[in-house]
This record gives C-alpha cells, structure tokens and sequence, in this order.
C-alpha cells in the first residue's frame, strides 16, 4: 500500500504537470517584477508539485542567459512555498475524521508556515541588501567546472514504470483529457492508499512503533533535519518525503514538534538536484542553485534556534488546524488560496496593468 500511496503522489504530480508544465515555464521566463516573481514561483511549483522542477527549470533559464539572477531569486523562494501543497492535499485524506484530520493537517500546515516566515524575512532582506545573490556568486567562482553529475531517485525508478503504464493507459482512452483523468485517478488512488495505510499505522501504534520512529527521528532537531535532508536527498523529492509523516502525524504516532525539523531537513535537502546538475554548467546556473540552498540555511538559522520564533509556526499550524476542523471549507480556502488563487490573481492583475 505504501507503493501505492508513492505512485498516487507521482500520479498527481504528473497529472498536473501534463497541462501545467508548459504555462509553468511561460510564466518563469515573462517576470521582471520581484513580488511577481514571487508568485509566479508558488503558482508554477503548485502546478507541478515539484519545487526541483522549477528550481531545475530556472538554474536552465539563467544558465542560457533568459533569465537573471535578480528576477530568478523570488522564484526561487516560492518554490518554496509553492512545494507544500502536496502534503496539504495529502492532509484532506483525514477531513472526515476530526482528530486525525487536526493533526494531519497542522502537520502539513507548519510546513508552509515556516516558508512563509522564511519568505517574509528574506525576500525584504535580500531586496535590501543581495545578500544571497552575494554570497552565491562568490561561491559559484570556486565550484564551477568538472563534468556532470547525475544521479536517479530510486523512489522516482521503483514508481517510473507503474506511472508511465498507467499515463499511457489513459491517454490512449481519454486523448486530450488525459491529464485531468490522470491528476483525477492520482488524487482518488491517494485518498483509498492513505485510508489504509492510517487504519495500519494506528495498529502499529498500539505497539511500540512510535518509540522505534522517535529514535530514527532522533532526540534532537538538528537529528530531525539530519534524518529530512538525507531522505530528501536520496528520494529527491520533499514533498514525498513529507506526505509520508502526514499519515504518521494524523494516526498520533509522530508528534508536530518532531515532525518539524524533518520539514525543515527536507527543505535543505531537495536543493540537492539543481546543485549537482549546475556543477557542469557555468557559474550562473550553479549561482541560483546555491541561492536556493543558502536560503533554505538561512531560513532555519533565523527562525529554528530561538525558541520564541520557532514556536510561532508550530502555534500557527495549530490554530488554523483547530479552525479547519470546526469548518471544512477552512481547510479548503487555505489550500485553493495559499497555492492557486492569491498567486493567479495578482499575476494576472500584473499582466493586465
């Protein structure tokens, strides 16, 4: 069920990037304005569930000259944002259930609060002073060069061929409908994976499960993202990577507090994809890698270590848990307008104006 539940995810991603891919990359190559920037990152992240796609696509924008640095940066950052809506859309699994579906959902919730945060304090900052670009460029001069470097997601290898056989499937049924049937058929086969796989985990939890998984997530926050950054690294994918402790988050299994350094090691560790694509190419395309992974350092170095700040995500999440639960439709206007409505309007207001 646990193969399932990982293709269902692809699926989903797969489905949207079909129709969403192309627009994605139109709207990352039209942008002069940072906030626009901004939004454009979160709205095409959001379309294809997959900030390594947008990162992956700027790092090639900027390396071919087609964007610059300045304007790729702010997309950069809501990729970051934009990545989390897979985990919120994991979350609504549990809508049915109001105590797994608080815990679910303040699980997938302090996720984007803590990119929010992130986002609020760097982009002024950096539109201030270019303090990521900066430092990028100076450590881009030292690390360009070499042959390329590839490297294969095994978790992307195991789902490959059941997503490619299923897309096929579909587009030879459906023709120009297929991504919709496809995001459709991926959202329906993650709602049935996750309804069993919490009916096993809170089985697991009778037991002692929940002992052996505070262990491999360490005692400690700097474990946690330890444990979030090589996960994420190795399946190249965070948003994997946090689906998968949303189920273990709703089944009271993981608590919040251990749950958040892990998304915050995810954050780190999905950069490491453009970072070792970039490594081939010249220092432009390696110089927005770096900025990508400098502000995901400097997010956690801001807000994680101060216990007064770290603990306003975390308050946050459960709030608008708390309020997603007494009205549904919470649940619903935070996910629509966070990842998809806000970002869409005011581009289009922009590309109006």
């Amino acid at each position: 069920m646990l193969y399932v539940f990982l293709v269902s995810v692809k699926l989903l991603g797969t489905g949207f990037e079909m129709f969403g891919a192309g627009f994605s990359e139109r709207l990352i190559a039209t942008t002069s304005n940072p906030l626009v920037g901004l939004f454009i990152g979160i709205l095409a992240t959001s379309m294809v569930q997959s900030s390594s796609m947008t990162t992956s696509t700027v790092v090639g924008f900027v390396a071919a000259g087609m964007l610059s640095i300045e304007n790729a940066i702010p997309i950069v950052m809501g990729a970051n944002i934009g990545t989390t809506v897979t985990c919120a859309i994991v979350s609504l699994g549990h809508i049915t259930r109001n105590e797994e579906f608080r815990r679910a959902f303040a699980a997938a919730s302090v996720h984007d609060f803590f990119n929010v945060m992130a986002v609020l304090i760097l982009f002024p900052l950096e539109l201030a002073t270019g303090f990521l670009r900066r430092t990028a460029l100076y450590l881009a001069g030292f690390l360009t060069g070499g042959e390329a470097v590839t490297f294969a997601s095994p978790v992307k290898q195991v789902v490959k061929p059941a997503v490619k056989t299923i897309v096929g499937l579909t587009e030879s049924v459906s023709g120009d409908h297929a991504a919709v049937f496809v995001a459709l058929l991926g959202l329906l086969l993650l709602l049935a994976s996750l309804y069993v796989l919490v009916k096993r985990t809170k089985a697991l939890a009778l037991g002692r499960a929940e002992v052996v998984i505070d262990r491999l997530m360490g005692r400690s926050g700097l474990a946690g993202m330890a444990m979030g950054t090589g996960i994420t690294a190795v399946i190249q994918s965070s948003s994997v990577t946090t689906s998968l402790l949303v189920p273990l988050a709703g089944a009271g299994v993981v608590r919040l507090e251990k749950i958040f350094p892990v998304a915050l090691g995810a954050n780190v560790g999905t950069t490491v994809t453009a970072l070792l694509a970039s490594l081939a190419g010249d220092s432009r395309g390696l110089s927005i890698a770096l900025v990508h992974l400098l502000f995901n350092l400097a997010g956690i170095l801001i807000i994680y270590p101060y216990k007064p700040i770290r603990r306003i995500p975390l308050v946050l999440a459960r709030k608008l848990a708390d309020a997603a639960v007494k009205s549904k439709r919470t649940a619903a206007f935070f996910v629509i307008g966070l990842f998809y409505a806000v970002p869409g309007l005011l581009i289009l207001i922009d590309k109006l104006l």
